[in-house]
């Protein structure tokens, strides 16, 4: 493998179609493309500053490296993708994608970040800012994720999570088979019109959280007080621990809570309409029809 250490490059292309090559201390300065249609590459300690520098790469390793804001859209349409130990502070990272490891990874900017990939495993990923992390990807294992992105995890299939800590809104619209671990997820509208979602010990924020919801789970779950509307149209089977505001209409399935404040049952309320709803306070709850 050829080693190329301590050079600035810039322009378009300068690094165009190689292989076997492994970049150290490097600068991609201003320009575009700087390492496309390229294949076996190492980068590390490396700074990137130009537009779309890796598209097109086929087994490479990123260790070590900085991606300033001007590395906008910086890889795309690649695989086999390994980084470690790296800040990202551009926008619109990691498009068309497949099986790429993350370990120990910030994104400063994660607008439109994860769009269409495929088989990501992350360890310790922060993501700050920007809208819409992971728009339609699929077969995602994640451990250990912190997250204040807006709209994350939209239209995502087959979904595991663990140990994670995200404050958001409409996180995990219309996703499928997914299943969260020991987190919290802070933020309203939580995956509506989702199809299979279990959630495992977590702490659960925000108003109208998991409504129009198919073979959604919760087990042993706490909610916040602001917690309200829950549940609506949805077919649910829940293990609550502690206090539950409010429920509001839920379709079908089976709610078991430590205590509950009010159910809501209206004209509203869809067929089957015979959700079970139980608690040893269900009694003292406010039943609205």
């Amino acid at each position: 493998m050829k080693t190329i250490r301590n050079k600035h490059f810039e322009g378009e292309r300068p690094l165009f179609g190689s292989q076997h090559l492994r970049l150290e201390q490097v600068t991609i300065g201003e320009g575009e493309s700087a390492i496309k249609e390229c294949s076996d590459i190492e980068v590390v300690d490396c700074r990137f500053w130009g537009k779309y520098p890796l598209w097109h790469v086929h087994g490479f390793l990123v260790e070590r490296c900085q991606f300033d804001a001007g590395a906008r859209s910086a890889i795309w349409y690649s695989d086999d993708m390994l980084m470690r130990d790296t800040r990202i502070d551009a926008p619109k990272f990691f498009r068309e994608m497949e099986r790429l490891r993350l370990d120990n990874v910030v994104i400063n900017d994660a607008d439109e970040t994860f769009w269409r990939c495929r088989d990501i495993e992350a360890h310790n990923l922060v993501l700050h800012e920007g809208t819409y992390p992971f728009m339609f990807s699929e077969n995602i294992r994640i451990d250990g994720l912190k997250s204040d992105s807006k709209y994350v995890f939209q239209y995502c299939r087959n979904v595991e999570i663990n140990n994670a800590h995200i404050v958001t809104k409409d996180s995990f619209w219309e996703c499928e088979d997914v299943t969260v671990t020991n987190s919290i997820i802070d933020g309203e509208y939580l995956a509506w019109h989702s199809k299979n979602v279990r959630l495992v010990n977590c702490h659960l924020a925000g108003e109208q959280l998991l409504c129009y919801a198919e073979g959604l789970v919760i087990e042993n779950c706490t909610f916040d007080a602001a917690c309200d509307r829950m549940f609506e149209y949805s077919d649910v089977h829940a293990d609550i621990r502690g206090h539950v505001t409010n429920i509001k209409n839920p379709t079908t399935g089976h709610i078991i809570a430590d205590s509950i404040g009010t159910v809501t049952i209206d004209e509203n309320i869809r067929q089957p309409a015979d959700c079970v709803i139980e608690s040893p306070t269900i009694g003292s709850a406010e039943k609205q029809s």
